[in-house]
């Protein structure tokens, strides 16, 4: 069944849809009151709305896009290892149209991670707790929309006090033979004085038509608790990604948040959240996106520093390329308890083509007094300077100006911690640029 109509838009045909196949679906009782709040939102956002004012995702919800609660396909074992997303040395959860596959899976110690598809979690604590609970969360479209559609995805608990000793990557595989809307759905809480790094990774197998992946992640780091999540985002050109991670942090937690977007996919959305909800917590938040041809990739990202003491630096570079367009808008609010904050934002962009456009937006809201808080952007081109002292030592032209890029988008990757991610990383975006 299709969304639509021929004259009738996404947001008209969505209640008869939902009354049909998602009111009673599952444990969670607020899908009502999250299709109401979509709507009350005004439904798919259009450019008049200030956060999508650059961002025309209209004509991805046409008529002929399903929303109908998603097949799960069998996948090999062959079919995930053609992917090239599996990392070394790391436990793996493999996720097919939103389900995890335990067959394809490796995962964590129990003693250490409880992993469970969110479907089978209704009655955890821990979900009861937290799901669906984000402050921000119904200021949001797509978070609304996700919460109103979702069929599945992962719950993630590490218990007190574990050290989780290998990275958990988790591989989102989509299969559709038509335009479809999947709104995968995720849980992760750390407890208190846990440490774990997550990867997420996503590729289409066979796919015969584009298709849009509208995910919500909700991640509780809990006190002196510390999370590194890193997105991967190197999927094929027939992925659409709105990706919205919305994250609570306590006393003296750390988390760390590393989004790379190498993809050909002609769209990608970002949406980072995270309130630093007690004394001394510490975030870091590092992004690099390369954009080419006509994509458009957009992060927003936004800090609440509430509470004293508390530190985020947030650095995000880009390259644009052909006629590619990129957005940043970066918001760091302090609110009026939060003194002796510091907070750090940078975004810097480099546009090696006459064509291609940045729109970069980075805002400070201060209302505390003492605190050390800084914010800025730059747009430039590669250094004449530079590019002339490379030639001057036999380098060419080609070369010398790939050499400078890279200079400029590996700093942000000498960031990573994990050696295997770093490297793929690195693998993906040279290609990109000798292209």
């Amino acid at each position: 069944m299709t969304t639509a109509t021929k004259n009738i838009s996404f947001n008209e045909a969505l209640p008869a849809l939902f009354g049909a196949q998602f009111s009673a679906n599952g444990w969670f009782t607020g899908r009502e009151a999250a299709l109401k709040q979509f709507l009350a939102l005004g439904g798919i956002p259009t450019v008049k709305v200030e956060d999508w004012k650059y961002t025309n995702v209209v004509p991805f919800f046409k008529n002929d896009i399903q929303v109908a609660l998603p097949e799960v396909p069998e996948v090999t074992a062959a079919q995930l290892e053609a992917t090239g997303l599996l990392l070394p040395d790391t436990y793996h959860l493999v996720l097919v149209n939103g389900v995890m596959q335990a067959h394809l899976s490796q995962l964590p110690p129990a003693a250490q991670v409880t992993v469970s598809r969110l479907s089978e979690a209704g009655s955890q604590p821990a979900v009861e707790r937290y799901f669906h609970q984000s402050p921000k969360i119904a200021e949001f479209h797509f978070a609304q929309l996700n919460a109103a559609l979702f069929n599945d995805g992962l719950f993630i608990e590490v218990k007190a006090k574990a050290q989780v000793e290998q990275p958990i990557q988790v591989v989102h595989l989509y299969l559709a033979d038509q335009p479809r809307l999947f709104n995968p759905r995720h849980l992760v809480v750390v407890n208190e004085g846990a440490s774990v790094q997550i990867v997420e990774s996503a590729a289409g197998i066979g796919l015969t038509d584009n298709v849009v992946i509208n995910s919500v992640t909700e991640s509780i780091v809990s006190e002196r608790a510390q999370l590194s999540q890193y997105q991967l985002q190197t999927g094929g050109s027939q992925l659409r990604s709105i990706n919205q991670n919305l994250v609570e942090q306590k006393g003296k937690s750390l988390y760390n948040n590393y989004t790379f977007t190498l993809t050909d996919s002609d769209f990608v959305r970002n949406n980072l959240n995270i309130s630093l909800d007690e004394e001394r917590t510490e975030t870091h938040m590092y992004g690099f996106y390369i954009a080419a041809g006509s994509q458009l990739i957009d992060n927003h990202t936004s800090v609440d520093h509430r509470m004293p003491h508390c530190e985020s630096n947030e650095l995000y570079r880009g390259v644009l390329m052909d006629k590619a367009t990129g957005v940043f808008n970066g918001k760091i609010y302090v609110h009026e308890d939060a003194q002796k904050t510091n907070a750090f934002q940078q975004n810097n962009n480099l546009v090696i083509s006459p064509d291609a456009a940045i729109y970069t937006k980075p805002q400070l809201e201060i209302f505390a007094d003492d605190v050390k808080c800084s914010h800025g952007c730059t747009i430039g081109q590669v250094s004449d300077d530079a590019l002339f002292y490379l030639r001057a030592r036999g380098i060419g032209e080609a070369e010398a100006r790939n050499l400078l890029v890279k200079a400029f988008a590996f700093d942000i990757t000498a960031k990573v911690t994990i050696p295997a991610v770093r490297k793929q990383v690195e693998q993906i975006a040279s290609q990109y640029l000798h292209a």
